[in-house]
């Protein structure tokens, strides 16, 4: 399973980008789709996620900003991001739980990371 994350960018602050993230392969089954973030010498931290039946979870810092959703048919996961902030400047990861044909579980899977800059 593979994960292609694209959109990400140089933007000014209050403004928006989309990231697009599509997993392909021998896809059995997708559950949880998520992004994360990661700052240098940070932790990488959840930013959101969506389960299956579309219920989602938003970190305090982006709630009513970010917007999550998927489209199960794509294999994708998309993440709206709007009123940008400095502070949102870092590398964003999308990660998924797949499980493969021939597997028996779930295993997580991770995109390459996109650069999200935001400038003041």
């Amino acid at each position: 399973v593979q994960l292609q994350a694209s959109g990400g960018g140089l933007v000014q602050a209050g403004g928006s980008l989309r990231l697009s993230c599509a997993a392909s392969g021998p896809i059995f089954s997708i559950g949880t789709m998520g992004w994360y973030r990661q700052l240098p010498g940070k932790q990488r931290e959840l930013v959101a996620n969506i389960n299956k039946d579309d219920s989602t979870r938003y970190a305090d810092s982006v709630k009513g900003r970010f917007t999550i959703s998927r489209d199960n048919a794509k294999n994708t996961v998309y993440l709206q991001m709007g009123s940008l902030k400095p502070e949102d400047t870092a590398v964003y990861y999308c990660s998924v739980e797949a499980v493969a044909f021939g597997g028996t579980w779930f295993d997580d899977y991770w995109g390459q990371g996109t650069q999200v800059t935001v400038s003041s």
